[in-house]
Formats: C-alpha cells, sequence, structure tokens
C-alpha cells in the first residue's frame, strides 16, 4: 500500500496542487482508488461523505485529461447542485497547475452562462443528471471525446429518483471508457446499474469514521443572504474575539470583506493566494502581534498557519465538506486553550451544513442574532469582570489614597460614574446609535424575504452622528451599484481635490450611502460629487438628515 501521494504515480504539477493545500498523504479511500483508475479499471466505491472520495476520483481523471483537447473528456454526475458546484471547485483546485477547465451545470442557474462555457470549451463538466440530459437533447454537450465518467453520490441519486435520466446519459458516452461509481451504500439498483453499465469493476469498501472534531464550542447562525455581513458585525461587537480568522470561499470575497471591516472600523487584514511572502510575512507579524485581532482568508491561505492564540474561527461562507470544515475550526482552541468556531448558513446551504453535521457528529448549536441590547449588555459583564479581577489582583494602595481625597468632595457613586466615563469613553446610547446601522433578521424557514427589506429598516434609522467639526453627508448610490469605501474615498479625493486622510467614517448600504466630511467643505465636496460618477452612475449628494439624538 502506497503510504504518499507521489508513490501513487500522480504527475508533478498535480503533486504541486495537494502540497499547497497542505494534504501529507491520502485517506484511505484515495489510496486504494487512484491507483486503480490511473491503470484503466472501472471501480465501484463504497465509502462515505467526509472521507475524501472527492479527491480519489478527481485527481486520476486529471492526469488523464489530454490539455491540448478543448472537449469534454470526463463526466461527473452528482444528485444536487450543492455537491455539483463542490466537485467543480474540487477539480479546479486541483487541477490549477494543469491548466484544467472544469464546468458545473445544473437547474436554477442561468443557461445561457453554461451554454457559452461549452461553446469556448471545457475538459470536465459536473452536472445533475436532469441538466445534463437537457444539455446532451439540444445538442450543446457532446460526449465524443469522453472517456471518464463518474457517478457521485449513486444511491442519493437513485433515491431521488434520477434512474433513467442517468441511465440515458450513459448510452450517450463512448463504449469504450472508464466508469467509477462511489456511493455510500450499495443496494440491489446500484449493483444492477454497475452490472449493466461497468466492465469488470473494482470493489473497495472504505468504513466510515468518526471524523476528529476538537473541543471547542460550535454555533451557528442562519441567516438571509443579504443579512450575512451585518449580522457578522453583530457577532464580532457581540464576542469581542481577542483573535479571529474568518474564512471566505474565494479572493475575490476576501478582499471585499476585509474592505467592508476596515470601513466599519474593525482593525482586518486579508490573506489570500495573490499576495507575494513580502506580504504574506506582513500581513502575519501583523495578525501574531495582535496589531490586527481579525484575519480574513481563504481555505488554501490558510493552510500551514500554525497560530495558538486564535480565539475564534469564522465561517462566513460555509465549508465544501466536513474535511474543510475539521481543518477550519481546528485553529482555534489549540495548545490547551479554549476556543469558539461559527458558522453562517443561509437558506440554500441547509442541506449542505447538515450533511458536515452528520459527518462530524459534532455538538453545534444554532444560536439566534445577538440584539442590540444583548451586545451592551455583554459589554457591561466583561466590564465588570475586568474590574473584579483588577481588585482581586490587588496593589491598589495608591488609587485607594486618591478615591479617599476625592471622597471628600463626591459620593462613591460619582467617583465610580467618572472612571467609568474615562475607561469606556462612549455611553451606553451612543453604542447603541453606532450599533443600530441594520438589525438583522433570521431568514424564514421557506428561504423568502421578510416582509420588510433592509433600505426601509435603514431609512427609519437614519445616519449615524458624525463627530465633531464633520459633517455628513447623503449619497445616492450603494451596495447594490458595486460601491466600496474605496470608491467614495476616491471620487471625493479626486473631485474635491482634497486628501483622502480627512474623510471620515463611511457607511454604505443597498441603495445609498453616508460619509463623514469636514464642515468648512462639504459645500464644495457637494458640488465635486453632483458633476461625477461612482461606479458609472451618476451622484446625488447632499446634506444627511439628523438623527433622532441631534434633535
Amino acid at each position: 500500500m502506497a503510504s504518499t501521494f507521489e508513490e501513487l504515480g500522480l504527475g508533478a504539477a498535480t503533486l504541486r496542487a495537494i502540497a499547497e493545500l497542505g494534504y501529507e498523504e491520502p485517506t484511505p479511500i484515495q489510496e486504494q482508488t487512484i491507483r486503480l483508475m490511473l491503470e484503466g479499471a472501472d471501480v465501484i466505491a463504497q465509502a462515505p461523505t467526509g472521507t475524501g472520495k472527492t479527491g480519489a476520483f478527481a485527481l486520476p481523471v486529471i492526469e488523464h485529461l489530454d490539455p491540448g483537447l478543448r472537449a469534454p473528456q470526463a463526466l461527473v454526475l452528482t444528485p444536487t447542485r450543492e455537491l455539483a458546484v463542490q466537485v467543480a471547485e474540487a477539480f479546479h483546485t486541483y487541477g490549477r497547475y494543469a491548466q484544467t477547465s472544469v464546468l458545473p451545470v445544473y437547474g436554477g442557474q442561468p443557461i445561457d452562462r453554461q451554454l457559452r462555457a461549452l461553446k469556448e470549451g471545457v475538459q470536465v463538466v459536473v452536472g445533475t443528471p436532469g441538466r445534463l440530459g437537457d444539455h446532451i437533447r439540444r445538442g450543446t454537450l457532446r460526449l465524443g471525446q469522453v472517456h471518464t465518467v463518474i457517478l457521485d453520490e449513486a444511491d442519493e441519486m437513485l433515491d431521488m429518483g434520477f434512474k433513467e435520466e442517468i441511465e440515458a446519459v450513459l448510452k450517450e458516452v463512448p463504449d469504450v471508457r472508464q466508469t467509477a461509481l462511489f456511493s455510500a451504500t450499495i443496494p440491489p439498483a446500484i449493483a444492477d446499474l454497475a452490472r449493466r453499465y461497468l466492465h469488470e469493476p473494482q470493489r473497495i469498501t472504505v468504513s466510515g469514521e468518526q471524523m476528529i472534531v476538537p473541543e471547542i464550542r460550535q454555533t451557528y447562525y442562519e441567516v438571509g443572504r443579504r443579512d450575512k455581513f451585518e449580522v457578522l458585525v453583530r457577532i464580532l461587537d457581540y464576542e469581542t474575539p481577542s483573535s479571529a480568522i474568518i474564512f471566505c470561499r474565494t479572493k475575490k470575497e476576501v478582499d471585499e470583506l476585509g474592505q467592508r471591516l476596515v470601513g466599519r472600523a474593525y482593525p482586518a487584514e486579508t490573506l489570500h493566494g495573490d499576495l507575494n511572502q513580502t506580504q504574506r510575512d506582513r500581513v502575519m507579524a501583523r495578525f501574531r502581534s495582535g496589531q490586527v485581532e481579525l484575519l480574513i482568508a481563504t481555505d488554501v491561505a490558510a493552510r500551514g498557519l500554525d497560530i495558538e492564540h486564535v480565539s475564534h474561527v469564522i465561517n462566513y461562507n460555509i465549508p465544501q465538506d466536513p474535511e474543510s470544515y475539521v481543518h477550519r475550526i481546528g485553529r482555534t482552541g489549540r495548545a490547551g486553550r479554549t476556543g469558539c468556531a461559527i458558522t453562517l448558513v443561509t437558506p440554500r446551504e441547509r442541506n449542505l451544513w447538515q450533511m458536515i453535521q452528520r459527518v462530524t457528529d459534532a455538538p453545534v448549536q444554532r444560536q439566534a442574532v445577538p440584539t442590540i441590547a444583548d451586545v451592551i449588555g455583554r459589554r457591561r459583564e466583561a466590564f465588570k469582570e475586568t474590574l473584579r479581577e483588577t481588585i482581586s489582583q490587588g496593589d491598589l494602595e495608591p488609587y485607594i489614597v486618591m478615591a479617599e481625597n476625592l471622597g471628600e468632595e463626591y459620593s462613591p457613586t460619582e467617583l465610580a460614574a467618572a472612571a467609568f466615563k474615562l475607561l469606556l469613553g462612549t455611553p451606553p446610547d451612543e453604542i447603541e446609535d453606532r450599533l443600530a446601522v441594520a438589525e438583522p433578521e433570521e431568514p424564514r424557514r421557506d428561504g423568502k424575504p421578510r416582509v420588510k427589506r433592509h433600505r426601509e429598516r435603514e431609512r427609519e434609522r437614519g445616519p449615524l452622528r458624525p463627530t465633531h467639526g464633520m459633517t455628513r453627508l447623503y449619497i445616492g448610490v450603494g451596495r447594490e451599484d458595486g460601491v466600496r469605501p474605496g470608491d467614495i474615498v476616491g471620487a471625493i479625493a479626486n473631485e474635491a481635490d482634497i486628501p483622502g486622510r480627512s474623510i471620515g467614517a463611511i457607511e454604505i448600504y443597498d441603495g445609498f450611502s453616508f460619509v463623514d466630511v469636514p464642515s468648512n467643505q462639504a459645500e464644495h465636496i457637494l458640488r465635486a460629487l453632483r458633476q461625477t460618477t461612482i461606479r458609472n452612475h451618476r451622484v446625488t449628494a447632499s446634506v444627511a438628515k439628523p438623527t433622532r439624538t441631534e434633535r
């Protein structure tokens, strides 16, 4: 039996991708399957989800692809669109240095996009049986060059009633081909399918073991897709992590989330594959030293990190498989410390999340989104606990003398309140005003939006209070227009000819934004904004109406 990927006979490009993912040795299903498939054998593999079966078939398929042929050479059938996307992403990751082109096709996605990609040419097509059948009937998916067919989660496909669609696809691919069937169970219907469409298949059976999940607090929040950022902000305010890694699925999402968090004054850095080693070292030095509390990263960029003090791991985007989930949350709770893993789950991701919970078999508790009152209460309790710890540590004699002297003029309550004011800085009502940017709501169980939309809630609240010497401006473009904080800073700095560092807080909502500017230049900036565009949109700008606390 082989003990490394090199001994399985994989090529240099594939081995490089595997090494960057941090995989050191194959799982049992990979160890048994890859060599057989590289030799060209048909395979029946009985293995539960979470045992590494995607890599077991994706890696040998990539090795068999002709890099010079831009036509479908491998076909992967999956029961759901979620699994189709996951498998396609795995092919893209494993085949990044082999220049593998892959396309997921499934219902619910505009077919025009799929038609365009198929016309341009792809090597691997991953899809649900129904949508694959649609493309075959249209003549947009030509299977003459297909040499490998994979049936993933075959038992689930049959349970969902896809037997006729599967057989229709198999009848269209060339008779001379390699076929691999992966299934958690092998009921009679699967055995019959294998007997009719596989040639002398090799049988592999891997028993599933409970995945080892770190002993940390695991929670999740069900959120609407449009509410994810506001929920994340509320969680950060409630949890107050000393250091946290926030995982996103793509480099673009990492950058966008980093910009939005920095725009809200959260100390954050981003980490992904586009950073060179010097930039990566700088980011990690700032995170390890505590100069920044939040590190937003992709799975690939975070592999190999060894950081002991991470208090929280937050899955802003749900991981694509149980292995990734375990790998992510293993970043916290190290060296005997306590840790917390938080996952944001949208309605469309419920099935995937349930599968991850089932495979990891770990206690994960659903939580309600913290309210503003929860956040304020949590901060007050944390402050009280800090006071108790300070008292228990002693060494208060110099301060007791000061308190006794001032006690002749003021009551103990007044002295404590004044000390709290100096330490906390922001009074409770202003904390509430700052937190009330948007009140995220949990999604309905049917996944449909709430009756009251974001924009209505945001308009009811109005802008936050500007700082002294600043005027708050309303700008009629927002998130729906693709606007980011840098776009607003650039427009004001370039058009009004003022330094970007003089611009204050920026709040971006769905259809509009607020920005603080120096009061003595507000009119000049308004005139400049009305004559320019932001993200190709003409700008309407005015002085924002005062908040309730200013009236």
